[in-house]
């Protein structure tokens, strides 16, 4: 009979540690929260201290007797939920509900906590258990409660002005107004002009020419903002003299990146493998869960020192002893509160390579992990060195014009891993010809007009980055965050590009007028420094609520006064309803768009909604409209269908290729033919230049 009981949150862990542990451990899993505030009213006892009201989460009942049942057979418990707020949460709710606390149990109850899923870590906790960290619970109570009373107090008021089913959330709504306020930067942006003149020099030797680009003259950079100012210097270039006025030769080094904390795992997941952050996080819990990969909620790039000392002996042994990087200090930003209880995410044996545990991966988890084990290795390694040469080239002592070039001298960490951001445009080292004061034969001056671009629309990568730097949530909130917001249509992707709806701009208008504060990303910021506070036992986690509710009460009760109802209508489509005659209307199920007739209830009738893209049918001159497969998956056919039968699994444009006259379809950053046996493509930057 099993005399230790080792309660841990998820079945995928207990299969993993049960390999690890003897039969004197039984381990079970608590399946997540077992009691939460009730969801029919909102669960804080204003008149009491703000007290938490408590209950079992429906469905968990049966699952507690049975805890109940193990807990009586055990001589000690272990509480082993995840190492953060939450978790330390979770073991607190379990010894209320399994009678657990002081005074109620003659068992021996231990808290147990760990970085990473593997048999010495298992080991080591259970030879080193702690107590409860009530701070760490208190500072999840103060954020449950805090999220429970926007909530529940705004999300009415919603209803009551907007629609019913939408949400208020104190993160969520902060989001929100970030994504709202870039829309408007872009709406509200005026393009300037500007131009580049790039020549094109003859350099004795060699056969292809040296391209150098305006800069300026002996006082500096000049920006050239008119056709005029252009046509003037290229009017002077055409007759002068280009020589060779200055020429530096260096050395760059590039450093290794630091290991992933979850905000750059998501970042770097949704920009090299289009992942979205809710995807990246639900396959980093599943290696998490197997043992491949330490904790995957982190904000700390801090590695263990038996993390470092593995890294060492693995990169001497596959890579060299030049390889060997120097240990780097954590990266902190000032007034920002890293959470050092844990480590970066990293994989939990770096001798496991990706290659190694390709079949026992899925798909996605091999890719995760690959990123993750890349990541990881090339933090631990040397910095790359680049060879660079800059050059000055005057015309005729007027003007200035540049030209630099880089080639890479040791390769460093790049040999494991190079960064989705690089930018890096390695070129061969300029000619040796060129030499100070040599004289260079002019070939031409190609003046170029150019416009400034707005900002760019927020992906989920560069929005869980402005959270991540604002200060706004913590690393378990990011994807929660987005995915209520392309829940309750707030905000809607194209590609991976994030829009705002006219829901969300609604929504955020309301909560800038009414709740100014609780949208304001800096007092959201603030708000997020007193949990830490709460978590650091500086500050009792009842006085943020004191604190926050009163002017929460007051702005909800002169809203509720004060703003008008906004009127969002279904979008009017000219298809008929054929039962009744009335033009159809598109509305939002939980499969997403349909059609249904605006009569209801008297009319219900329904169909389904295929969104057309603007584009012909090649075949009988229809619409192309976006469907789904049975499987679920995006294909486009013709809306004509039965009658025409066209269908594309590659989106269609209104390109026809230049080369057959086929239909050219959009396939990642390129154009290509339809005709497979035609296989022209072009970039899609090319196409759009050339139109």
């Amino acid at each position: 009979m099993a005399k230790n009981l080792v309660i841990v949150e998820s079945p995928a862990k207990v299969k993993t540690i049960r390999k690890f542990l003897g039969s004197n451990y039984e381990v079970s899993a608590s399946m997540g929260h077992v009691r939460d505030l009730p969801k029919s009213q909102l669960g804080v006892d204003i008149e009491n201290d703000f007290e938490p009201k408590y209950i079992t989460i429906r469905g968990k009942g049966d699952l507690l007797a049975s805890l109940r049942k193990q807990v009586k057979k055990a001589d000690t418990v272990f509480l082993a939920t995840d190492p953060d707020r939450e978790g330390e949460a979770i073991s607190w709710h379990l010894m209320t509900a399994l009678k657990l606390e002081p005074g109620q149990t003659d068992k021996s109850v231990k808290r147990i906590t760990f970085n990473e899923i593997t048999k010495s870590a298992i080991k080591k906790s259970l030879k080193e258990p702690k107590e409860l960290n009530m701070d760490l619970v208190d500072a999840q109570q103060a954020r449950r409660v805090l999220d429970r009373m926007v909530g529940y107090n705004i999300s009415p008021l919603l209803w009551a002005k907007i629609k019913r089913g939408l949400s208020a959330g104190r993160v969520q709504s902060v989001a929100l107004r970030i994504i709202c306020d870039r829309e408007d930067e872009i709406e509200a942006f005026i393009p300037d002009e500007y131009w580049t003149i790039d020549v094109d020099l003859d350099v004795k030797g060699e056969k292809k020419p040296l391209q150098i680009r305006f800069y300026g003259d002996e006082n500096g950079k000049t920006d050239i903002k008119t056709r005029e100012q252009a046509e003037e210097i290229k009017k002077f270039c055409e007759s002068a003299e280009f020589s060779v006025k200055e020429i530096k030769k260096g050395e760059r080094i590039r450093k290794s990146p630091l290991p992933f904390t979850t905000s750059t795992m998501q970042q770097e997941a949704s920009k090299v493998l289009n992942f979205s952050t809710q995807k990246t996080m639900r396959v980093a819990q599943q290696l998490y869960e197997d043992g491949h990969i330490s904790y995957l909620r982190t904000d700390s790039t801090r590695v263990s020192d038996e993390a470092k000392a593995a890294a060492k002996d693995y990169i001497s042994s596959e890579y060299g002893e030049k390889y060997l990087g120097e240990d780097k200090t954590q990266k902190t930003e000032e007034g920002r509160n890293v959470q050092d209880a844990h480590e970066a995410i990293r994989p939990t044996d770096i001798t496991h390579t990706p290659a190694s545990l390709k079949s026992a991966f899925s798909n996605d988890q091999y890719k995760l992990y690959q990123l993750i084990w890349k990541r990881f290795v090339s933090s631990r390694m040397s910095n790359a060195v680049y060879d660079t040469t800059n050059v000055r080239i005057s015309a005729s002592d007027r003007y200035l014009f540049t030209v630099s070039a880089s080639k890479l001298k040791f390769d460093g960490f790049l040999s494991v891993y190079k960064p989705s951001d690089d930018e890096e445009k390695e070129s061969n080292v300029l000619s040796n010809g060129l030499s100070e004061n040599s004289r260079l034969k002019l070939l031409s001056v190609k003046p170029a007009q150019h416009f400034t671009q707005p900002p760019a629309h927020y992906t989920e990568a560069s929005l869980v980055r402005a959270l991540e730097e604002q200060g706004i949530g913590r690393p378990s909130t990011y994807a929660p965050t987005i995915t209520t917001l392309l829940a309750r249509r707030y905000i809607t992707k194209e590609a991976k590009n994030i829009y705002v709806t006219e829901m969300g701009n609604a929504v955020n208008n309301i909560m800038k007028d009414a709740f100014p504060e609780i949208v304001d990303a800096k007092f959201t910021a603030t708000m997020e420094s007193l949990l830490d506070e709460v978590e650091e036992g500086k500050v009792k986690w009842k006085s943020v609520i004191e604190n926050f509710y009163p002017d929460l009460e007051e702005a909800i009760k002169k809203a509720e006064k004060e703003i008008e109802e906004v009127k969002i209508s279904d979008e009017e489509t000219d298809i008929i309803c054929e039962k009744c005659g009335r033009n159809m209307v598109i509305k939002y199920g939980p499969h997403g768009k349909f059609l249904a007739c605006p009569g209801f209830p008297e009319c219900q009738n329904t169909k389904p909604y295929f969104e057309p893209i603007g584009v012909t049918c090649p075949r009988c001159g229809g619409d192309v409209v976006m469907k789904m497969s049975k499987k679920g998956r995006r294909y486009y056919g013709c809306s004509g269908f039965p009658n025409c039968d066209f269908l594309s699994w590659a989106r269609p444009t209104d390109e026809k290729c230049p080369k057959c006259g086929s239909m050219m379809v959009e396939r990642g950053a390129h154009l290509v033919c339809s005709n497979e046996e035609c296989k022209h493509s072009v970039k899609k930057e090319t196409q759009t230049q050339q139109n």
